[in-house]
């Protein structure tokens, strides 16, 4: 019975430049996550009358963090929140937050940044509405969370994103 030797596996560009669906799910999952957080820096900072009206709008002067840390004075950690809603540096430190995981997952530029600071800010978020009303633990902060994670190990800004760029690839600090 002979054995059959099969030659070693090269990288070559064309073989890692292949695609998979998963790929493509990946992909879809991260400009839909991205779209949500940079959504909500648009509505905040414009007031586009979703989740912010034009009159609290931040370009009118509106806080947009006001709303949401105001709102937990009666949950568990609604002192330390409420303290800090409607402060400059917390609404710039916010948008910026918004903006940025928003523009990094949309783009598949900066991902892994956005696997970071995403869960970073979801956690805190997740944590000033606590005790949560529909679960003992788990709500979409958490979830948004892991798939951020997921996106960053999967190098899902590579498919349907700016991933494959030549500088993101001598860089990993831009994946």
């Amino acid at each position: 019975m002979a054995t059959t030797l099969h030659p070693p596996v090269l990288h070559t560009p064309a073989a890692t430049a292949a695609r998979h669906p998963v790929d493509y799910v990946w992909a879809v999952a991260r400009i839909a996550i991205g779209w949500i957080f940079l959504w909500a820096f648009l509505d905040k900072t414009f007031g586009w009358g979703f989740a912010t009206p034009a009159n609290k709008a931040w370009i009118a002067g509106g806080s947009p963090t006001t709303g949401f840390l105001k709102g937990t004075g009666d949950n568990a950690l609604g002192g330390f929140f409420s303290a800090l809603a409607g402060q400059a540096w917390v609404d710039w430190l916010f948008m910026l937050g918004l903006l940025g995981i928003g523009a990094a997952l949309v783009l598949g530029v900066g991902t892994r940044i956005a696997a970071v600071a995403g869960p970073l800010m979801l956690a805190l978020m997740w944590a000033a509405e606590l005790p949560l009303a529909n679960n003992p633990f788990m709500d979409e902060h958490i979830v948004y969370a892991i798939v951020l994670v997921g996106l960053a190990m999967a190098n899902a800004g590579a498919t349907l994103g700016l991933g494959n760029l030549e500088i993101v690839k001598r860089n990993p600090y831009l994946r």
